[in-house]
Order: structure tokens, then sequence, then C-alpha cells
């Protein structure tokens, strides 16, 4: 007999769709077990909820978040809510004996995450964090051939998160707002392409040697009603009412990394041209590896040890069926193509397949694997404000 999970959703946004998405189709598309069961989303609105609940299937609703966490019949809490507040949730829910799924950054501020970190260290349930980028197969598949030796030794990465949505038409979203987000495109970005470029390599970011951190849109529209909005600035601005953004527009720094390798970070919600261009290069002595999400079903590589008449870059596409290539077996014939969504359902698969006692398809950040990630974060900030280079192991 098939076992099952209820799930309960904390947030009902941007992040909330994504993840119902991933509840309600993993089981169509991999022999999960146990099977999710959706049964409760939670969030501030209750005539929002219910319109959200009857789009994406969730059995029931509720405001009170504290309650859902509470209740006997949740197994797994999914903190899909502004950063601000994940600790609170989190921490409520392994106090609880949940499993809980956060979305990233872990928090906003990096005591949150420690907070978050140690209550998990003694509790009985699971942790995961939605670093969604680990599921594209072709970063799955780029940690493969790093873990096998086909790069060799590491000699430098280049790291760029590129997004346009936050021009000064963009009103003052929750995303701009310090308190609620503790960071702007740093934690939203950074974070994302910091957590991959550690999947990949398998080497920590050891010193921030520099950074640099600006708001280039002091002031934004103030919304009508409570602060919200969605990313690309949606939602209904007050005409003339301005309110000060506390949260940086970019960020750009550079570190050493464990194994010797230099890295440098860029995050920019202000990049003209660019939607939501996440990319890599990694050089080693043997190879090279570089990716764009833009183009996110296909993989370079160039290959020193084929024959120099032939070197050049190889474009890989990691959607062909009997490849190997990770999670596509579950998917759709020889380059049908994968999007932003199936990354969210294919992490679903791994977070059911460990609570099932399997193994995943990649490996799963839990808080603690987080709390890496925030720790450069946080010390490219002060490396940033203090105009010096910062040991992430002194933060």
């Amino acid at each position: 007999m098939t076992t099952t999970i209820n799930v309960a959703l904390l947030g009902s946004k941007f992040m909330g769709r994504a993840h119902s998405n991933a509840w309600l189709n993993v089981g169509k598309f991999f022999p999960v077990e146990p099977l999710p069961v959706m049964h409760t989303v939670a969030g501030r609105s209750a005539s929002d909820l219910q319109e959200f609940a009857d789009r994406w299937g969730w059995q029931q609703t509720s405001t009170d978040w504290q309650s859902v966490v509470q209740s006997a019949d949740v197994g797994l809490v999914d903190v899909a809510t502004p950063n601000g507040v994940h600790a609170e949730q989190a921490i409520a829910a392994l106090e609880a004996g949940k499993h809980v799924a956060c979305e990233k950054p872990l928090a906003g501020r990096l005591t949150d995450a420690q907070a978050m970190t140690d209550a998990a260290e003694g509790a009985s349930g699971s942790t995961f964090v939605w670093f969604n980028y680990r599921r594209v197969p072709a970063v799955a598949l780029a940690q493969r051939l790093v873990a096998s030796g086909a790069l060799g030794r590491i000699y430098h990465v280049r790291a760029a998160y590129l997004q346009s949505w936050g021009g000064p038409d963009t009103p003052l979203l929750w995303r701009f707002q310090g308190d609620v987000a503790g960071s702007g495109a740093h934690g939203d970005l950074n974070a994302h392409i910091i957590d991959t470029v550690r999947f990949i390599t398998g080497e920590e970011i050891v010193t921030v040697e520099g950074a640099i951190e600006h708001t280039f849109i002091e002031e934004r529209d103030l919304l009508a009603g409570a602060a919200g909005g969605e990313i690309g600035g949606a939602g209904a601005a007050t005409a003339g009412a301005k309110g000060r953004s506390t949260v940086d527009d970019a960020v750009l720094f550079l570190a050493r990394m464990s194994g010797g390798a230099l890295a440098s970070f860029e995050a920019s919600r202000l990049a003209t041209g660019y939607h939501n261009g996440n990319r890599f290069e990694i050089h080693g002595e043997r190879g090279a590896l570089r990716f764009d999400f833009e183009r996110m079903n296909e993989l370079h590589f160039y290959n020193l040890d084929n024959d120099s008449a032939v070197q050049g870059w190889t474009t890989i596409d990691v959607t062909r069926a009997g490849s190997g290539h990770p999670y596509v077996e579950a998917w759709w014939p020889d380059s049908h193509g994968l999007g932003y969504e199936h990354t969210f359902v294919n992490q679903a698969s791994d977070i059911l397949t460990v609570l099932g006692g399997g193994q995943p398809v990649a490996a799963l950040p839990d808080f603690a694997d987080a709390l890496k990630t925030q720790r450069v974060l946080h010390a490219a900030i002060a490396s940033a404000r203090n105009r010096a280079p910062v040991d992430v192991a002194d933060v």
C-alpha cells in the first residue's frame, strides 16, 4: 500500500504557485513514496486563499499558520513566505515535529539562519531548502562531470544572475524592504549562484576578497494597501506617495575557494536586457563548463582530452532519454524541452524520496548546508561595507 504525507504550504504568491505545481504533479511523473497530499494552504487573505486552493488543489485553507504547523494531520510544512518570517515559521514547525522545506535564502539575516539550523539539529523532522537550480538537468550533470574529474583542478569560476525587473517604475514591493527581505538582489539572486557553485565544484567559499553593494533607486512608489506584490512590479501604486528602498539593487564580489579556485559573483535587478540570466563558467586544468539558464536545456563542455584538431565547446542536449542525464527519464521524449517549473517538481521528487528512505538524484541542501551559503552572503556585505577582505569562518 502506498504511503502518503500531508503537506501544508505557507504562502500563496509567486513561490506558492511554483511549489503548488510541484506537489500537484510530482506523483504523476515520478514514482515517489510517500505521495504528497495537498492538505492546507495558509496565508493572510481568506478570500484570496480560497481562490488559490481551488486553482491549485489544496483541500483546506487557513489564515492562522500557527495552528496549521501544530496540526497533527500535517507531516511536512513548506515555507514559501517572505524571508523575514522564515525563522519564526520554520522553527515552530520543527518544534511541532514536522519535516520542513523552506524557500531560499534560508533567512533574511544570518542570526535567523543560525537559529533555524540550531533548531534543526535537535529536531525529529528533516529539513530541505528550495535551491531549485540544483534540479536543472544541466546543472546536476555539471556537478557529476566535476566530481568525475573531467575538469581536473578547478582554477576559476565566474557566476552571474542578472535580471531587469527592478527598474524605476517598479513599486516598493516587499522585496525592496530590508526588514522583510533582509537584502535585495544579493539574497535573492547571489544566494542561488553561491549555492550552485558550491554544489557543482564541491568547494566552499572561504574568503570574500572584496565586494560592492549599491542601491540605484532609493525611493519607489508606495503600494496601495498592504505591502506585497510580485516580481515584475505587479500591484497598484499610490499616486505621488514614495517610500525608501532599504535593500541593494546590485552586489558584486570576488572570492577564494577551499580548493584554491578564484571566483566572481554578480547579482543585479537592473541588468537591462536580461530577464533571468542565471549563468556560470567553471574553468579547470583539463576542461571547462558553461551554462545559461535562459538556455536551460543545454550544457557547454570544453574537453582538453579531445584531439587538438577538434577541440572546442561542445553543446550537450540534456533532454535525451537514455543518456543518463539527471531527471530527464521522468519527462518527455528527446529535445521536447523542460522549463522553470520542472526544477521544482524535480526537487519535490527528491524531497519525497529522502523522506521515503531513498537517495535523491542530486544532493539536497538542508538547513546546515544553506547556512554555509548564508554565511557567504553575510561576508560579502561585510566586505563591501568595511572595504576589506572577510574570512567566511569569522562571520
